[in-house]
């Protein structure tokens, strides 16, 4: 188990120990739920991952014989 020191100014101190107090905890606490969630919480790499692979799921169907032809890709409106 690791002790950090953290420092803040007086007002957020007191607001904190007001925040605590009427949630039965203490200032120590708060902070270590909020690292704790931090910690837990996805990296955005790993946010991503799960984002393909969900939308990779949702597709029904793909046939690369739906795709256009060279000249179509290519074609110019005249």
């Amino acid at each position: 188990m690791k002790n950090i020191t953290v420092t803040l100014d007086d007002e957020t101190y007191r607001r904190a120990r007001i925040h605590a107090a009427a949630h039965d905890t203490s200032v120590s606490a708060l902070v270590k739920e909020f690292l704790v969630e931090v910690a837990a919480s996805e990296t955005e790499p790993a946010r991503l991952k799960k984002q393909e692979a969900r939308i990779r799921e949702a597709i029904q169907s793909f046939r690369a014989d739906d795709r256009l032809s060279r000249e179509e890709a290519h074609a110019r409106n005249s």
